[in-house]
């Protein structure tokens, strides 16, 4: 089935003899056992619940995968993934990463003897020279948050693989109905569920698909070891709104794109960053390796005073720190979602400061245009 389908067309709740079309609720800590000396299905939540079980494997199944990991938000399943190294190797990501990801990386990661560097991975020579034999994991989002930067998945799977590491994408700014990292070579695909999987801003999820068994047995190892599962009526709002993926992405994307030419063209507009445009530096890679360009979009203006008047001033863009929800949302990245970059990082980094963010909902193209304008015409 095309992926419309399988988003609504899936088993919801296996084994149940009731046979609800609505995936039930297990509100519950731990389950019975018929045996003293063996274990059922499922024991105890933190280690399997039936309605987590329902939107992990619909989640690994959209993705391509084999194994699917929900946990208790996007932070919770990178730093997971970061549970594949061991004391004394590192981890080699992109530049442009969410800020909340740099600082796990950055200040939390070499308490444990695993350490992290960065590089432009749209420059791949120089990127290939930064990989050492310590270096295990690389990884990135593409396109990147919030400059959406495209990056090679099928050149940097090819690569990492050749130097013994493996190949980790955060896929949250695509989803799996525009792109499927694993099909390109990657090792293994993470979301922050709470962004365009769920859609609502209503729960706060995240997830981890993978291919490979003996990958698939360590992410669970960490997750059942640690705790950080989706509990399970977190996993049932997950799941409802992963149900209309496709018609909340298609309306958002036609947004996203009204916007972005309209931005392209206007006076008070320094450049557009969004792979969806013919002038993007990403848009031939963008269309060879995913279905569309998305719903994230981020500009300059060339004066912080105005890109800040426009965040403050716009009615129907509200001022959030995520993206992805059926509400049009809007941030200055470096005062907010970026603002956890570590200071020695953000040095490296090329984040102006006047950079604007917005993340497009489902609301009416032409209301949404209205309200950036005015906005725009509010600085004086």
């Amino acid at each position: 089935m095309k992926i419309a389908s399988r988003l609504v067309s899936f088993d919801p709740a296996p084994g149940d003899r009731f046979r609800p079309i609505s995936t039930p609720i297990y509100q519950t800590a731990t389950f019975e056992q018929e045996f003293s000396d063996q274990f059922g299905d499922y024991d105890y939540s933190r280690s399997g619940n039936p309605t987590r079980a329902v939107v992990e494997k619909q989640i690994a199944s959209l993705e391509n995968g084999t194994h699917g990991y929900c946990f208790s938000s996007g932070m919770a399943a990178i730093t997971t993934a970061t549970k594949l190294l061991q004391n004394g190797e590192e981890i080699l990501a992109d530049n442009d990463l969410y800020g909340g990801t740099c600082r796990l990386f950055t200040k939390v990661l070499k308490r444990t003897g695993i350490s992290a560097k960065y590089a432009d991975a749209c420059d791949l020579e120089n990127f290939e020279r930064q990989i050492t034999p310590k270096t295990k994991l690389i990884y990135v989002e593409s396109p990147t948050n919030p400059l959406l930067r495209v990056v090679d998945l099928r050149k940097l799977a090819a690569m990492a693989h050749a130097h013994d590491a493996l190949l980790c994408v955060d896929n949250s700014t695509m989803s799996p109905y525009l792109q499927n990292p694993l099909d390109l070579g990657a090792d293994v695909v993470l979301h922050s569920g709470t962004k365009f999987l769920g859609g609502h801003h209503d729960v706060t999820a995240g997830s981890i698909v993978v291919k490979d068994k003996a990958l698939a047995e360590q992410i669970y190892f960490v997750q059942n070891a640690e705790g950080n599962a989706l509990a399970p009526f977190d996993c049932y709002l997950l799941l409802r709104g992963m149900k209309t993926l496709k018609l909340r992405l298609d309306c958002q994307q036609k947004n996203a794109q009204a916007i972005a030419e309209y931005l392209d063209q206007h006076k008070s507009i320094q450049r557009v960053f969004y792979p969806g445009l013919k002038n993007d530096r990403g848009y031939e890679l963008q269309r060879s390796q995913a279905r569309g360009a998305g719903a994230v979009l981020s500009f300059t203006t060339g004066s912080v005073a105005l890109s800040k008047a426009i965040a403050e001033n716009a009615r129907l863009f509200r001022i959030t720190v995520s993206f992805g929800s059926v509400n049009s949302s809007i941030s200055v990245p470096g005062n907010m979602s970026h603002a956890s970059v570590p200071v020695e990082l953000m040095a490296q980094r090329d984040l102006p400061k006047d950079l604007v963010r917005i993340s497009v909902g489902i609301e009416d193209e032409e209301d949404l245009l209205a309200d950036l304008d005015r906005a725009i015409l509010s600085f004086r």
